[in-house]
Formats: structure tokens, C-alpha cells, sequence
């Protein structure tokens, strides 16, 4: 369940997605929080310089892993404008961090990218429960997941 006081960070992701978008990348944007609702670190799509890894989610994954002790990586929520891709999931679930929650989903996206009619992208996308069993997962959110999409029309000229 999503509340109200986590709509803030769920926002920034949006616009951190917005900037990833002007910026000339796919329009995706996350953040790390603490237990005490503390943003520790932000990050949005960066692939346009030719690392297909350089997604938001894994930027934060690695950041954890570096500056936060495993229980203190527990406590914390990953936001995210969309839904993790596999790649991104394992790396959340490696590193062991806490709950994700996000703004719109792989489905959702699959299902405006064939709207398009714009090829998937070369790794299937899963729902994060199948990379990482057991994690709590939160999401989509009603319409900001609308605004998502709308970055995403405008990514591929829609």
C-alpha cells in the first residue's frame, strides 16, 4: 500500500524521469530512502552514452552497497518511476535492499510501447517478485503512472 507522505518521492521520480527525457535518455528516474524518510541519493537514466546499464535502479543498488551497511540497506525504500527490469531487480535483491515502490509497471510499458508499435527491449520484462521472491513491492500508482506514459509518447514521438 502506498501513502499519502510517500507521494513526494514518487513526484521527484517523475521528475527526475522528466530530466533523464531532456537530457536525450529514456525517461527514468529513482530514489534511495531511509527509514526516516530521507532521500540518500537520487539518480536518473543515463544510457544514451552507449551503457545500456545505466539505469537509475543499479546506480542506487551499487551506491547502497558502498555506503550502507547491509541492515541499514534493509530499511531502506527504493521509489522508482517505472518498474524494475530483471537486471535491475537482481541487483536490488543482491545488494538487499528494502521495498520498491513505482509509478508504472513493465506490463504498462510493454503495453505503450506496442501502442507505438516499437519493438520490446532485448531482456523480457518480469514483474519484480519473479527476480526477487518475498520482496514488497508497491505499485502502479493511478495517475502519475499517466505522466510516465506521457514521457514515454514523447520519447518515441507519440
Amino acid at each position: 500500500m502506498i501513502h499519502d507522505d510517500e507521494r513526494q518521492y514518487l513526484e521527484r521520480c517523475v521528475a527526475l524521469a522528466q530530466e533523464a527525457l531532456e537530457a536525450g535518455d529514456e525517461p527514468f528516474g529513482s530514489l534511495l530512502v531511509d527509514e526516516h524518510g530521507r532521500i540518500l541519493a537520487e539518480d536518473r537514466n543515463r544510457i544514451a552514452g552507449g551503457d545500456a546499464t545505466r539505469h537509475p535502479e543499479f546506480a542506487l543498488a551499487r551506491w547502497a552497497a558502498t555506503h550502507l551497511t547491509p541492515a541499514q540497506r534493509t530499511r531502506c525504500t527504493v521509489y522508482t518511476s517505472g518498474e524494475h527490469c530483471p537486471m535491475c531487480a537482481a541487483a536490488h535483491g543482491w545488494v538487499g535492499l528494502g521495498r520498491i515502490v513505482y509509478v508504472s509497471s513493465s506490463a504498462q510499458l510493454g503495453e505503450w510501447l506496442a501502442e507505438l508499435d516499437i519493438a520490446p527491449p532485448p531482456v523480457a520484462t518480469l514483474p519484480i517478485q519473479q527476480v526477487v521472491p518475498g520482496l514488497e513491492v508497491d505499485g502502479p500508482v493511478p495517475g502519475l503512472d499517466a505522466e510516465v506514459k506521457a514521457l514515454h509518447l514523447r520519447l518515441h514521438g507519440g
